[in-house]
């Protein structure tokens, strides 16, 4: 039994998950986030797991053998803040967020309040540069 990633791709809707998103506000940034990585990455919106928006997928393998599929991009509109996933590992990433507006980082997400607090068009090179990145260090068959 190896080691399961628990973030998987699901056939749940994406708009009945927003949807259940308590807060308007934080509603409306999800249908706004949807769009900017939507028309961004031309990719359609998937679920992953069972709060997390991606778009795109990737297929990694580790020296160890353990490989697996993630999305290349995504967010999750959580209750205190809203998560944006992009690629971890990148230099690039930095000086982009340097730009970004406010937010704060955590170890894959960076975080920020509301979508008016940011650089929009930021946020659309983050998410271009994550999605290069990604298929650059793990190219498809």
């Amino acid at each position: 039994m190896g080691y399961e990633l628990k973030t998987k791709e699901t056939d749940n809707s994406v708009i009945e998950f927003i949807e259940t998103v308590e807060s308007p506000k934080k509603r409306e940034d999800a249908y706004r986030l949807l769009e900017i990585f939507t028309e961004t990455t031309g990719y359609e919106a998937k679920m992953w797991g069972p709060s997390i928006i991606g778009f795109g997928s990737y297929h990694y393998k580790y020296p160890t053998g353990h490989e697996g599929d993630f999305m290349l991009v995504g967010f999750s509109p959580r209750k205190a803040k809203i998560s944006l996933y992009f690629a971890t590992g990148d230099s690039k990433r930095e000086e982009l967020l340097e730009r970004f507006g406010k937010h704060t980082t955590g170890k894959a997400c960076v975080y920020i309040n509301k979508v008016a607090d940011i650089d929009v068009e930021v946020l659309k090179e983050l998410i271009r540069q994550s999605v290069t990145f990604l298929q650059d260090m793990y190219p498809s068959k």
